[in-house]
């Protein structure tokens, strides 16, 4: 899956050596890393920092990850993570992020998230000004 709308966020970064196996390439589960470490990027261009939208005692727990492999990468590769709002639903969000290395496309995958109660963990729809924050990028 390729985003249709452009990134809310592109996080670069740098394949460290420790993210390859044997084969030297990147291990599959850390493009998911990938993907987290890109939603905290994504949650920071919307609401100023992930500790803003806590404050309004809304959290996010993924529920569901898929992940499709295009291209190998490697050590010292220079990797733009992309991130777009693919669905917003009342209680869920799905966020797509695309993976690329200069022009070549390296994975593409998707995050749903459930929206929680900060405090208690229980599923809740967020409040209407953080849902209106997030729509504006839908």
């Amino acid at each position: 899956m390729t985003q249709s709308r452009p990134p809310v966020v592109a996080m670069p970064l740098r394949v460290r050596f420790h993210e390859c196996d044997p084969q030297g390439i990147v291990f599959n589960a850390h493009y998911l890393a990938y993907f987290d470490m890109a939603s905290f990027e994504f949650f920071k261009a919307i609401f100023g920092s992930y500790d803003a939208l806590r404050e309004r005692h809304v959290d996010c727990v993924v529920a569901e990850s898929n992940l499709r492999y295009r291209a190998p990468s490697r050590f010292d590769d220079e990797l733009v993570v992309e991130v777009a709002i693919a669905h917003l639903g009342t209680t869920s969000m799905i966020l797509a992020f695309t993976v690329r290395r200069g022009d070549d496309l390296i994975a593409t995958g998707t995050n749903r998230y459930v929206f929680v109660d900060a405090r208690t963990l229980a599923k809740a729809a967020p409040p209407e000004d953080v849902r209106a924050k997030l729509l504006a990028h839908t």
